[in-house]
Order: structure tokens, then C-alpha cells, then sequence
């Protein structure tokens, strides 16, 4: 309970009269200040029965019945009670610490029909998200008071990866068969020869067209490979960190969950290990949009646990679930990816067999740091180790790579469409 305007305008008058009377030297006088001390307390023992009548409560839900990780979701709060009167609110709507919304105290007028406040609420983490007690305070009707009412949410937000926007991109998911492409590869049909390009492998090259031509010839061919490949998700201590507006975490799932349909639209298998320092779940390559599903639940399911990423651990999963050559697609942090490192052991554990792809997010705020200018005596040092994390993060690819494994390192706003184009260049070049 806090006091209002009237209450501490009659404790005002109260002091008042009780130093008059003291000073009057009238003993009627000097008790008449009981008076105004009565009303005070009558009033606001009225209000507090009043509001203990009042059988306020909270009923909230979403647009949706599931929202989309990263994504504003809309959600509305409905405030009812039994009172015949209007009600003054004041309102913290809370959330839980994983969804950010605005937290500005609101006041709102509930009429006996009830009322509604409708907010907009962007989840940072998967999975479901219970909702806080409000914080609330009910305006007395006398004006004396503001009486704390905590008010029960009893409502879960349930929090999934985000799907392909373009409906272009699902176009066939659950399709299969070939596609008339012309491709690399030994695919079951030629289609045309062509002269040789740079990096095209030697199984393409034809060479009695080559010997009569006298200069390279390649073949091109319709496609009908059908890919395994598995999406390896770290969910270790790191991916907890905060990448831009979602943790590591969040931009693997929600990068792997788009991956998962847009790779099925094309019929390839797809499957899934989750790892920290073990495999935390897997799903073996499977074709369609149950496969789909079966994906975007499990991650649902998934938060990041506390110990250190072991990816061997997770290649050795791998290799139980893949017999055939398949492309690894393998987001985590390269931020151990040294020569050394357990990243590079499981890259050599894969290659040559499997075509491990490793994707590592940048960090957005140390590349604001290396390059903002300098307000501070403390600026240049900040600048200096933000320089020096992001040269080892490219340092760490690029040791990668020249083990053979292809690794991407970009921007989270960027990782999605880097993964997307090396899948599309590793079918066209046949590398799996």
C-alpha cells in the first residue's frame, strides 16, 4: 500500500490540528484532531475491504498459438472484476526474462465489463516461456491509496524456430524426383557438353570429345542426387552468448529449421545431432516435412546446457547415423578452432568421406568495438582486443580450411544466407 493525494492531505490536516490544540491549551481543542486521525483510518480500512472484494484477475494469450523465435508476437492482457465501478490500474507488465517486451508502468480504467491491453512481446529463447505474476496496484476509490494486488498470469508462451517467410522456398517439400538442371556430377543422364571451367573435377571431363577437339570438354548432367546431410547444432556453455538480438543458440535453430525445408524441397535427406559435451539429442536423415517437424520439435525442445562443447563426440554420433557420403553442416563457435582444437580433430575425423561445412557467427558488437572511435582512455584498449578476437575468429577459419573443411564466419544477419549459398554450390559442383 502506498498513500495517495487525499490520504496525505488529511495526515497533513491531522498534525495541523493536533499542534493548534497542543498550543491552544484547550483540552476539547487539543482532541479534536482524533477526528481527522478516525476518518483517515475508516477510509482506508474501507478501501482495503473494498479491494479485497474486488476478485481481480488477468487473463492473457496470444495471437498465435505459437510464436516464431526472434519474431514480434502480439499479445493481449484482459483485466476483469466483479465490482459495479470502474477500477484504476497501475500495471509493470513483466515478462519472463527470455522475452523481451516493454516493461513501462501503464494505467489503465476497468470498467465492470472488463478491459484489455494489448503489447507487443519478441521471444529470445526456444521453448515455453511461463509468464510472471503482474505487479499491479488498485486506486482506492477515495483516492487515500494505491493497494498492491500481485496478479497470477498462469500463461505459457510457446516459442518455435522460424520457418521459411518465401512460400517459393517450400515450393515441393514434400515433392521428389529429378530436376532437369544442368549440373556437375555422374548424374543418370547427359545432358550437353560444354567447354571445361575452372575447378570442374576430372569425372566430369569427357575425354574422347577433349582428344577430338583438342582442348577440354565437360559434361553436364540432369540431377538426380538425392543428398544426406546432417545439421550438427552446438548447444554448449558459448552458444548461450548473445550474437545481436537472439543468443547463438537461437540463430543455429532458427538457421537450422529453414535449412531442414529448404534442403527437403529439393528431396534430400536430412537429419539432426544436438551436442554439448555429448550428443543431446539426435534425429537420423529422413526425407519430407515429417522429417521437418520431427526437427523444428526437437529443437523446440533444446536449450543450451552448461558444459563445454566436445564436437568429436558429436562426429562419432555422426558417423553412427551416416553410412554414405554426406555433407555435416556444423554451426558452433570457432572461437577454440585452432589446428589443434577439438574442431579441427572432428574435421579430420569426417574428411575425406564426409564434406564437413563449419559456420561460425561473428560478433557484430566486437566488430562495432575494433572500428568506433575513440572517446576514452579505455577506448584504445577495447579497440585493440576487439582487433585481436576478430583476426583469431578469421585465423581459426582459415586454419580450417586448409585442412579441406569449407568454413564459413559471418554476421548473424548474414550466416543464413552464406549456409544456404554453399549448399546450393556444393549440388551444383556435386561435391557431396
Amino acid at each position: 500500500m502506498s498513500l495517495r493525494q487525499n490520504a496525505l492531505a488529511l495526515a497533513v490536516l491531522t498534525v495541523l490540528m493536533a499542534i493548534v490544540g497542543d498550543w491552544s491549551g484547550d483540552p476539547d481543542l487539543a482532541r479534536l484532531w482524533y477526528l481527522s486521525l478516525a476518518l483517515l483510518l475508516l477510509g482506508l480500512a474501507y478501501e482495503g475491504w473494498l479491494v479485497m472484494r474486488t476478485g481481480l484477475g488477468v487473463a492473457i494469450s496470444a495471437s498465435k498459438p505459437r510464436s516464431i523465435l526472434g519474431r514480434p508476437a502480439s499479445v493481449e492482457m484482459t483485466f476483469t472484476h466483479r465490482l459495479a465501478r470502474a477500477l484504476t490500474l497501475e500495471i509493470a507488465a513483466d515478462a519472463p526474462a527470455t522475452v523481451e517486451m516493454d516493461g513501462a508502468v501503464r494505467t489503465l480504467v476497468v470498467p465492470p465489463a472488463g478491459a484489455k491491453l494489448s503489447l507487443t512481446a519478441t521471444p529470445r529463447r526456444l521453448g515455453q516461456q511461463t509468464w510472471p505474476p503482474l505487479r499491479a496496484r488498485v486506486a482506492g476509490p477515495l483516492g487515500l491509496a494505491w493497494w498492491t494486488r500481485p496478479l497470477p498470469a498462469q500463461f505459457t508462451l510457446s516459442v518455435a524456430p522460424d520457418l521459411l517467410r518465401d512460400d517459393a522456398e517450400r515450393a515441393g517439400a514434400t515433392g521428389s524426383g529429378t530436376r532437369a538442371r544442368s549440373l556437375l556430377g555422374a548424374g543418370g543422364e547427359v545432358l550437353q557438353l560444354r567447354e571445361y571451367r575452372q575447378g570442374d573435377p576430372q569425372h566430369v571431363i569427357d575425354w574422347k570429345a577433349t582428344a577430338r577437339s583438342n582442348r577440354l570438354v565437360s559434361r553436364d548432367f540432369s540431377e538426380d542426387q538425392h543428398l544426406e546431410i546432417i545439421l550438427a547444432i552446438d548447444a554448449g556453455r558459448a552458444s548461450a552468448l548473445r550474437a545481436g538480438d537472439l543468443d547463438r543458440f537461437g540463430h543455429y535453430a532458427n538457421i537450422a529449421a529453414r535449412f531442414a525445408e529448404h534442403a527437403v524441397a529439393h528431396d534430400d535427406q536430412v537429419g539432426l545431432v544436438i551436442f554439448a559435451d555429448r550428443p543431446l539429442a539426435s534425429i537420423a536423415p529422413g526425407r519430407g516435412i515429417g522429417t521437418v517437424a520431427r526437427i523444428r520439435a526437437l529443437l523446440t525442445a533444446t536449450q543450451p546446457a552448461a558444459a563445454e562443447s566436445n564436437p568429436l563426440n558429436a562426429v562419432l554420433r555422426i558417423r553412427q547415423l551416416v553410412r554414405h557420403r554426406s555433407l555435416v553442416v556444423m554451426l558452433t563457435d570457432l572461437d577454440d578452432a585452432t589446428a589443434a582444437g577439438q574442431l579441427a580433430s572432428a574435421a579430420r575425423l569426417l574428411l575425406p568421406k564426409h564434406l564437413p561445412l563449419v559456420a561460425g557467427l561473428a560478433s557484430p558488437e566486437a566488430q562495432a568495438l575494433a572500428h568506433d572511435q575513440a572517446n576514452g582512455w579505455l577506448a584504445p584498449y577495447e579497440a585493440l582486443a576487439a582487433q585481436e578476437y576478430c583476426a583469431r575468429l578469421a585465423r581459426n577459419a582459415a586454419a580450417l580450411r586448409a585442412l579441406g573443411a569449407p568454413t564459413l564466419l559471418a554476421l548473424p544477419n548474414q550466416m543464413e544466407r552464406a549456409v544456404f549459398e554453399a549448399y546450393a554450390e556444393f549440388r551444383v559442383r556435386r561435391r557431396v
